[in-house]
């Protein structure tokens, strides 16, 4: 599983999407997130401005990554 690191204590979801490349656009993020597509440790997460922290695992499709 690939990671991801981040600069603090958190990065909102939307943002995550974007910053990996899975979404082109943050319209694109909100989109997949309102339509249920992303997982956050498992389970459906709709929340645009989750805070995603480290040991988080986010999935997107056919994509998953680990947070640290």
């Amino acid at each position: 599983m690939n990671t991801f690191k981040i600069k603090g204590d958190y990065i909102k979801l939307n943002q995550l999407l974007k910053l990996l490349g899975w979404c082109a656009s943050g319209a694109e993020a909100n989109a997949a997130i309102e339509q249920g597509l992303v997982r956050v440790n498992g389970t459906v997460e709709t929340r645009k401005r989750n805070k995603i922290m480290p040991s988080f695992k986010v999935e997107y499709l056919q994509e998953s990554i680990l947070i640290t």
